[in-house]
């Protein structure tokens, strides 16, 4: 058997981090939000499948700015 390539270590994928439950919450009531207004990340993404998501959880997205240091963006996992 070959060697298993671990996506999350790759230097062009960003850092992603699932949220719990609570943190979740806080973020919906910190922006008013539901998770119908996130941005959709398909649960066959290779790095949503290394994390073990599931449809409903949703994602934290760290990524290296230029300008800003770093950004935040959030995703809700979908099955569709």
């Amino acid at each position: 058997m070959g060697k298993t390539f671990n996506v999350e270590a790759h230097h062009l994928v960003p850092k992603h981090t699932k949220l719990s439950d609570a943190e979740t919450k806080k973020l919906f009531e910190k922006y008013n939000i539901t998770s119908k207004e996130l941005p959709k990340i398909l649960d066959t993404d290779p790095v949503i499948e290394s994390l073990g998501a599931k449809a409903g959880d949703v994602i934290k997205v760290n990524r290296a700015s230029e300008t800003a240091g770093e950004t935040v963006y959030y995703r809700e996992v979908v099955d569709e």
